[in-house]
């Protein structure tokens, strides 16, 4: 025990020493207890962890253990060493009661709270009262009523965020008192995700303009109209003032400026081609269609001047449906001035980038034809990938069918997606391009038996699958397609909640099964569904067009068949079943 000492010689007072006390004095009325509180100044603790927290956090001339708390001497000496790892992680460690007060914590705690002292604190208020984002917004509650781990996300009011995950102390079968929570600074992935958010939402906006607008715009304003918005989010949000985007001629190879911004005259108007070696780094990304992160221009082998003062700089590919269109650069006039993150934020925008200059080709083309023709190409070229989703969703929906409604739930969710995609396409179609617009040898002709009848069209060749899209659509059909009999049924049992299909058209050779069985197994499905089958001249194995016929079907389509037959055909059949 250490004696209390005299202040100096010309101090009249005592200063008490300070000592630790792990017991508790209270209710004691022995002359020990009176001596220790008239010669010292006393702290007292109650628990092995709230003793290393003050031993930490302030400093003691001495610890006094009482007798009945012997046993908490070594484990203190076990926790000191453990908190000798813990004080020295990234993350931040807190040990909290049943009232979320803070009863041990790490180092890292107090430099984010910029605060000496928080022991016996709220542990929200440390962090300044968060708005707790989920996904669990209770996650202290959740974690000390369940005995189960919780996770959630905080944002402080200075836009930080902070990950946390709070786990119960569970001792025995007693309810858990105690929780252990892990902190982690998420602010930087945070923000880097919302700026992806706003590249990829800014991306979408490129080439969005509202049917009005584009009606009263020429091509050519349509162009600049979308130049001109790469250059605004990418000063906005990528903060790039010094930009390249080059085309891809398809037949020559050759690398056509389209936007320049920041760069040398001379360097803009510079022949390049998509080839590896002696067209710069432009030319080995479009050539090999990977990214180039120049860290500094003086020494790398590829480069080639751009802007007079650039040191560094970023080239990514356009590529839009794996086919290149063109390059996108970026520099700078500071070495190293770009990062992985950069070169990530810049690919990413670049996909947006390329499907709008896809769009721009688009409407370049309408120069030639009409927009009415390039979307219909843009429809053809989504239309069978659409099916397949459609295809793999009926298919998995039927596997969970009476087992996870709410995997049944989100499946019919997902068709309905896809459903709309082809609607959304087909009605960006009719806005871009109005009647008025078409010419009257393009124009097509109205057959109100057609229009708005949903078709469903079975056949393991794709070039099938894909001629019934454009022939059977531009007279206002909703066509979907099955590669075989089983994914056929699949579709057919599935599509009830949209009032079912009005007609099936199937081939008679199926890879899993014939027409005849198609017909009788879609009897049991839906008796009044009209099927019409498709087979190439005198190919009818094991006679199934001939029993079909017995079992009452009505029309067969000879392959390959002309438009006016497969119209007249199909209208046939919807006629005698009563649709109008």
């Amino acid at each position: 025990m250490c004696q209390p000492e005299r202040a100096g010689e010309h101090g009249s007072l005592f200063r008490k020493p300070k000592i630790l006390l792990v017991g508790d004095l209270k209710g004691r009325n022995d002359s020990f207890g009176q001596y220790l509180n008239d010669h010292f100044e006393v702290v007292s603790v109650t628990s092995d962890l709230r003793a290393l927290a003050h031993l930490r956090c302030d400093s003691y001339d001495g610890v006094y253990i009482m007798t009945d708390h012997v046993p908490v001497l070594e484990q203190l000496g076990h926790l000191m060493q453990n908190d000798l790892v813990l004080r020295s992680m990234s993350e931040g460690v807190v040990l909290l009661d049943s009232e979320n007060k803070i009863i041990w914590h790490n180092e890292c705690m107090t430099e984010w709270c910029d605060r000496e002292m928080i022991i016996d604190d709220n542990f929200y208020s440390v962090l300044s009262s968060p708005e707790i984002l989920g996904p669990d917004f209770c996650p202290l509650h959740t974690a000390l009523s369940s005995g189960v781990a919780s996770n959630s996300t905080l944002r402080t009011a200075d836009n930080r965020y902070f990950h946390i995950h709070a786990s119960p102390i569970v001792e025995g079968e007693s309810v858990p008192n105690h929780l252990i929570v892990t902190v982690r600074d998420v602010t930087q992935e945070m923000q880097q995700q919302q700026k992806m958010e706003a590249i990829h939402k800014a991306g979408m906006e490129l080439a969005d303009l509202k049917p009005e607008e584009l009606r009263h715009m020429s091509v050519e304003e349509r162009i600049e109209l979308l130049k001109s918005n790469i250059v605004h989010y990418t000063d906005e949000l990528l903060h790039y003032d010094v930009m390249e985007i080059r085309l891809l001629d398809q037949k020559t190879g050759k690398l056509d400026p389209l936007l320049t911004l920041g760069m040398d005259p001379e360097a803009s108007q510079r022949e390049l081609y998509a080839q590896p070696q002696h067209n710069g780094v432009t030319g080995f990304v479009a050539a090999t269609g990977r990214s180039y992160l120049c860290e500094n221009t003086a020494d790398d082998p590829l480069y080639l001047m751009g802007a007079r003062d650039a040191r560094s700089s970023i080239t990514v590919p356009l590529i839009s449906h794996d086919e290149m269109l063109g390059t996108f650069n970026v520099e700078s006039p500071e070495p190293q001035a770009f990062t992985e993150n950069d070169l990530q934020f810049l690919e990413l925008f670049s996909c947006d980038v390329a499907a709008a200059l896809g769009t721009l080709e688009l409407l370049v083309a309408e120069k030639a034809t009409t927009a009415a023709k390039s979307v219909e190409a843009i429809h053809t070229a989504v239309a069978l990938p659409i099916d397949d989703i459609l295809n793999e969703a009926v298919s998995v929906m039927e596997h969970y069918i009476g087992h996870e409604p709410e995997v049944i739930s989100r499946l019919e969710r997902i068709l309905r997606n896809a459903r709309d995609i082809k609607q959304v396409i087909q009605k960006v179609g009719q806005n871009m391009a109005p009647s008025e617009a078409v010419p009257t040898s393009l124009q097509t002709e109205i057959r109100p038996l057609l229009s708005g009848r949903r078709i469903l069209v079975a056949d393991a060749d794709d070039n099938v699958r894909s001629a019934a899209h454009a022939l059977l659509e531009r007279y206002d059909c909703s066509v979907e397609t099955a590669h075989d009999g089983t994914e056929t049924l699949s579709m057919v049992r599935n599509i009830t909640s949209l009032g079912g299909y009005d007609l099936v058209l199937a081939d008679i050779r199926l890879p899993d099964m014939n027409g005849y069985e198609l017909m009788q197994k879609l009897s049991e499905c839906s008796a009044a569904l009209p099927l019409v089958l498709m087979t190439g001249f005198g190919y009818d194995p094991g006679h199934s067009i001939v029993k079909a016929r017995q079992a009452g079907l009505k029309e067969v389509l000879y392959k390959p068949f002309r438009l006016d037959q497969l119209l007249e055909t199909v209208e046939r059949v919807l006629a005698t079943v009563g649709v109008s």
